[in-house]
């Protein structure tokens, strides 16, 4: 044990240092392997693990939600998103502000990247807002919580991360998805309408749109709505009925996926060359990224276990005679404390291999742990000083402080914080549409 917490304040050292996690992980995994048995043995085992990654079938699911992901993004079905949400919602005070939270978890759905939902609707979302005098508090923050929802929400990257490195049904993770990210809808609107009525002048009445636009820009959705059903729907069985009798698998749904935005994006007429020459790039370059971060987590995930830390984990807990609902508080703790020094994909992938066991042996299931982590991760991406989505809206937005943004964000990360103990105090919100259509 006193070598693998060795070595994961090593890994804490050098990423404070600025040595990218994965190199940091794959380097401090592959070394306290070497002395823990040899350099023969610990290079073959980080060789077998390069290989088997590469050739595994079942990581292919993340390249292929990418593309899919990307080539939404191209299609311009934000805008059609914004549009329909600011229909209903945008001649209230605060409106233009909720109707981009709705577009926000509409968006990602069918995206499954926080870092693009933020990126992209702050191209839509913020013109309209600042044309009708909205605080600049009021309009980063609701874009850069918007976005957290983007890993929640299936189809969900990171949930796919995590089922991978635990061996948890995707399809299992996805549906318990489902519920808690509405229920993060909710909540960020309620705090967008606190927001207000603390402060009027923050969020000016929008123009009010007639009934027959609205449901003319719903119907503008259709293609959204379309491709979601296809990618879920597929998922769940929807289609298994004669003479389609399909299922997908997550690979497959991906697949289908990332096909029928290309298509939409194709019909659209929004995808030139260069377009696609682009979002190939950028897919092979997002997922060369993710494989080698997956790698470096694998590697440091032997070492952590060949040293027995899961385990003498466990007994130090069993020791302590803490009830497992006190170990859980715990843990989230953690998390919220490395969420704000650490970006969400690494602190997913240096504590996971470290909690599961523990968490497990505890008698908690496993799926809901996975949802618990990752709205943890969540609260991470608006919660100073990191935040990752509030840089990546500061970067694009360029004129707004990002103090000015992280002040914007308290109150949903104060509703994020009622949220994940509303999932601790009733895990049926994330359990009740796995148990129901298992």
């Amino acid at each position: 044990m006193t070598e693998a917490l060795l070595g994961f304040a090593v890994v804490l050292l050098l990423a404070f240092l600025r040595v990218p996690i994965a190199f940091a992980m794959g380097i401090v995994g592959t070394v306290g392997y070497a002395l823990l048995t040899s350099t023969t043995a610990s290079t073959s085992m980080a060789a077998r693990l390069i290989i088997d990654s590469a050739q595994d079938y079942g990581l292919s699911v993340i390249p292929l939600f990418i593309l899919m992901g990307l080539f939404v993004n191209k299609g311009g079905l934000s805008r059609e998103l914004y549009n329909a949400s600011y229909a209903f919602l945008g001649h209230f005070r605060g409106g233009l502000a909720m109707a981009t939270i709705m577009a926000c978890g509409g968006f990602s759905a069918i995206c499954g990247s926080s870092l693009a939902t933020a990126a992209t609707m702050s191209k839509v979302a913020l013109p309209e807002m600042r044309k009708y005098r909205y605080a600049d508090d009021l309009s980063t923050a609701s874009i850069a919580a918007g976005g957290t929802l983007g890993i929640l929400i299936p189809p969900s990257v990171i949930l796919i991360i995590y089922g991978l490195l635990t061996e948890t049904s995707i399809i299992s993770l996805f549906l318990a998805g489902f519920l808690p990210g509405l229920l993060g809808v909710l909540l960020y609107l309620a705090a967008v309408r606190y927001v207000v009525w603390r402060a009027p002048e923050k969020g000016p009445k929008g123009e009010r749109v007639g009934w027959g636009e609205r449901f003319r820009r719903l119907l503008d959705v259709w293609a959204i709505l379309l491709l979601f059903f296809l990618v879920i729907g597929g998922l769940y069985g929807v289609f298994d009925f004669e003479p389609l009798n399909l299922t997908f698998s997550p690979t497959e749904a991906a697949g289908m996926g990332a096909t029928g935005a290309f298509l939409i994006a194709l019909m659209r007429g929004r995808l030139s060359f260069a377009d696609i020459r682009e979002v190939l790039t950028e897919t092979a370059v997002s997922s060369t990224v993710l494989y080698v971060v997956l790698i470096g987590a694998s590697i440091f995930s032997n070492f952590v276990n060949l040293a027995g830390l899961p385990e003498a984990l466990v007994a130090f807990v069993e020791g302590l005679g803490l009830a497992p609902m006190m170990v859980m508080v715990l843990i989230l703790v953690i998390y919220l404390l490395l969420g704000s020094v650490f970006e969400s994909m690494s602190m997913l992938l240096l504590t996971v291999p470290i909690f599961f066991p523990l968490v497990t042996s505890l008698g908690f299931d496993p799926v809901w742990f996975g949802v618990i982590v990752v709205v943890a991760v969540e609260i991470s991406l608006i919660t100073p000083p990191v935040g990752l989505n509030v840089f990546v809206l500061k970067g694009v937005v360029g004129n707004v402080s990002t103090g000015t943004i992280f002040r914007g964000v308290t109150p949903f990360w104060i509703v994020d914080i009622i949220r994940l103990a509303l999932l601790m105090a009733f895990p049926s919100i994330a359990l009740i549409l796995p148990q129901l259509l298992k």
